[in-house]
């Protein structure tokens, strides 16, 4: 006979749901995106000092332009790096 933890049921295994991605300049009504705020600007890079994409980022088309060209100019100014093992 089986045992209880070997029932199995015929219903659809639960997942979980994400949170929905949303463009936080938007949402908090962030016009200008500084480049001199290298810690905010490092939610945006991975480990290898690489920009984020916007699929997973959340950001609009519009936004994450303007956190690219922070981005570049934080590295121009020694602000951020170029290349990195691991920035976080």
């Amino acid at each position: 006979m089986a045992k209880a933890n070997e029932i199995k049921y015929l219903t659809a295994i639960k997942q979980e749901k994400r949170a929905k991605k949303f463009c936080r300049f938007k949402k908090y009504g962030i016009k200008y995106i500084d480049y001199k705020d290298a810690e905010f600007l490092k939610k945006f890079l991975n480990e290898q000092g690489k920009l984020f994409p916007r699929r997973l980022t959340g950001n609009s088309l519009k936004y994450q332009r303007k956190v690219s060209e922070a981005v570049k100019k934080g590295r121009q100014m020694a602000l951020l790096p170029y290349v990195t093992d691991l920035l976080k």
